[in-house]
């Protein structure tokens, strides 16, 4: 018998060294940084959110949507489309900023309307801050409203780094 469990002893050990091996292998991806958070300046101070976050590869940079707020979280042109939409954009250039990438990074974005009659408007103001031959992926959303009545649009956006 003791020649029978010799051999089944050693592959149990062989195969807990193997787990280990494994666990260990995975050990390093479990502990990495859950990424980075920046509210930048400029932009309202949110609350039970963050304006940006750059996942833990480093180079997905998650904006959360703008909307046309100012620094201190008054509307920008209350009433007024086209004044909303391009002090989102002005919002989003900051929040982009904060991590040093550009309209150029982006390669999604989700628009919130409250108008959808809007949308030709949108599609106007977006060509002056992306690449007409290389614009984003973009979902349009026609919604009843949004955090505020007097807010008309919002933007999200998903950007991608350049490796350094």
């Amino acid at each position: 018998m003791p020649s029978r469990t010799a051999p089944r002893s050693a592959r149990l050990a062989r195969r807990l060294v193997g787990l280990g091996v494994l666990l260990a292998a995975c050990a390093p991806a479990a502990r990495a940084p859950a990424g980075r958070h920046v509210n930048p300046p400029g932009l309202v101070k949110p609350t039970g959110y963050t304006h940006v976050v750059v996942a833990a590869d480093g180079r997905t940079v998650y904006v959360a949507g703008q909307v046309a707020f100012d620094s201190i979280g008054q509307v920008i042109g209350t009433g007024d489309f086209r004044a909303q939409t391009e002090q989102v954009f002005a919002n989003l250039r900051r929040a982009l900023a904060s991590v040093d990438a550009s309209f150029g990074d982006v390669v999604k974005t989700t628009t919130y309307l409250t108008d959808p009659a809007q949308g030709a408007l949108v599609r106007e103001i977006r060509a002056k801050y992306f690449d007409p031959n290389r614009p984003p992926a973009n979902t349009l959303v026609p919604v009843p409203a949004l955090a505020r009545p007097e807010l008309l649009i919002e933007i999200e956006a998903v950007a991608v780094l350049p490796r350094r």
